[in-house]
C-alpha cells in the first residue's frame, strides 16, 4: 500500500468515527498505537476535522458573542495544535531518512512532506462534505448537481495530490531532494510578541 494511500484510508476512518456522534466535543479515541505514524495521521485528521464544524458553528449569525469568542479562541487552540502534529509528522519523516546521502543537485521542495499531508487531510473533509451535499435529500436538482461537479474536481485533485506526495517521498528516498523543517514562528500566540498582549498592564 502506498503512503499516501494509507493516509485517505485513515483520513475516511477518522471523519466517519467523528460523524457517528457528530459533536465536536466527542473525545477522541485513537485506534492506532502513539509509536505508529498512523497515530499521528488520524490525530491530524481528527483535529482538522473537529476544527471544520467549530468554523462551521461560528458562522451561525445567531450565534451568542460570548460564545463565538469561546470558539474562536478554541479555534485558535486547534490552529496550533494542528501545526504542532504536523512538525511531528515531518519529524518522523526526518528520522525516516537521516541515513539518505543526497545526490549532486539535489534541491529542496516548496513545502515539507508533512504539509502536503496536511492538504491532503482537509481535502478528504472536502471530500466528505461535498458528497453529503451532492446527496442531500431537501436539496435541489440544481444543487446536487452542481455539487456533484466540485466533487468530481476534489476527487481529481484527491489523485494529483497524493501523486505529488508519492514522488516527493521517492525523491527524498533517492537523494533527489532534502528536507528542511521550519518550525512555524506565530507570533499573535506569543505575549512576548503580539504587541496587543505585550502592553502595559496586559
Amino acid at each position: 500500500m502506498q503512503f499516501t494511500e494509507n493516509c485517505n484510508k485513515i483520513f475516511a476512518q477518522s471523519i466517519d468515527t467523528y460523524h457517528i456522534k457528530d459533536h465536536v466535543d466527542t473525545p477522541i479515541e485513537n485506534p492506532f498505537e502513539k509509536e505508529d505514524i498512523q497515530h499521528l495521521l488520524y490525530l491530524k485528521n481528527w483535529i482538522d476535522t473537529v476544527q471544520w464544524h467549530l468554523e462551521d458553528i461560528i458562522r451561525d449569525p445567531e450565534i451568542n458573542p460570548d460564545e463565538a469568542l469561546k470558539i474562536k479562541r478554541r479555534i485558535d487552540a486547534s490552529n496550533q495544535e494542528r501545526t504542532d502534529v504536523v512538525e511531528y509528522i515531518d519529524s518522523w519523516f526526518l528520522t525516516k531518512y537521516e541515513g539518505v546521502n543526497t545526490i549532486e543537485g539535489a534541491s529542496i521542495n516548496t513545502e515539507s512532506p508533512a504539509w502536503a499531508i496536511d492538504r491532503l487531510s482537509i481535502l478528504a473533509l472536502k471530500i466528505y462534505h461535498m458528497q453529503e451535499e451532492a446527496n442531500r435529500e431537501n436539496a435541489s436538482a440544481e444543487h446536487k448537481k452542481a455539487c456533484q461537479t466540485k466533487l468530481n474536481i476534489l476527487l481529481e485533485q484527491r489523485v494529483d495530490l497524493s501523486t505529488a506526495i508519492e514522488e516527493l517521498v521517492q525523491d527524498i528516498e533517492a537523494g533527489k531532494k532534502y528536507m528542511k523543517v521550519y518550525k512555524q514562528m506565530k507570533m499573535y500566540n506569543d505575549p512576548s510578541l503580539n504587541p496587543v498582549l505585550y502592553k502595559e498592564g496586559k
